[in-house]
């Protein structure tokens, strides 16, 4: 989208989606994008508008890191978006349906970084030596696509179908934990409906995660000390409802819970 004409498309695209957080989900927009690299500069297009609003960065969520979901959608390699600081919440939280599109919600490892991760070429390694704490963590993934009816193109100028974060506790050095081997159970109303294990995303989320920060160099803007990284679902994502109340529990790692209301 280097043209007035492409920039000028970016900017109508990104309004539709940004103008659906508090209306109505909106027909798939992946006709009218030509690359996913188009995409994500739709989705940097409404990033920039939370930030003139006040907004900040607080991470990055990394999707689509199951193989069959990559195939469904005809595409080899995860996406992200971008998480601002409105959509981050502390354990047990009560979250309000309404203000969520379509919410649907999955158990992952969430990691905060204590030092940059700037580099190009990002290395397991490096992640690793970078990440101060490693956190259980529920992602409300949120469509503002009708009937989550998406694509690639769709998904990622959709800022990855980012909703909210919840983080549980307690947080971790990394030292000691398997996050490879660790289990994974997601229970709704005390109904198991989700289970994996790390090896589930991408292999590890630590590899995940290493995936992320390439990609976010690639693109300058590489991740930062302080942030987030959602790694991605260790098992299958669920819809919920009002008056939902969701437990996750990583083995190793801890416990995370949240209700809707």
């Amino acid at each position: 989208m280097a043209d007035s004409g492409d920039a000028m498309m970016k900017a109508e695209i990104g309004a539709l989606l940004r103008d659906a957080y508090d209306g109505a989900p909106i027909p798939p927009v992946a006709d009218r994008i030509a690359s996913v690299e188009d995409a994500y500069q739709v989705q940097l297009w409404q990033i920039a508008e939370r930030l003139a609003a006040g907004r900040r960065i607080v991470g990055r969520k990394i999707g689509l890191t199951s193989p069959a979901v990559q195939r469904q959608l005809g595409v080899d390699e995860p996406d992200f978006g971008h998480l601002t600081d409105e959509m981050v919440h502390g354990d047990n939280v009560q979250l309000v349906h309404a203000t969520l599109r379509q919410p649907r919600i999955e158990a992952e490892v969430a990691l905060i970084l204590g030092a940059d991760l700037a580099m190009p070429h990002v290395t397991v390694a490096d992640v690793i030596a970078a990440t101060a704490y490693a956190v259980p963590a529920l992602e409300v993934v949120a469509s503002r696509i009708a009937d989550w009816k998406i694509g690639i193109l769709d998904t990622v100028a959709d800022n990855a179908s980012a909703g909210a974060v919840v983080l549980g506790g307690p947080a971790r050095r990394l030292d000691g934990i398997d996050l490879t081997h660790c289990a994974m159970t997601m229970t709704i109303n005390g109904e198991t409906v989700s289970q994996g294990q790390g090896s589930d995303c991408l292999g590890s989320p630590l590899n995940a995660a290493a995936w992320l920060a390439r990609r976010c160099h690639s693109l300058g803007r590489p991740l930062l000390a302080g942030e987030i990284i959602l790694t991605g679902a260790l098992g299958p994502m669920r819809p919920v409802a009002p008056g939902d109340d969701v437990h996750a529990e990583i083995d190793g790692l801890g416990t995370v819970s949240a209700s809707f209301c």
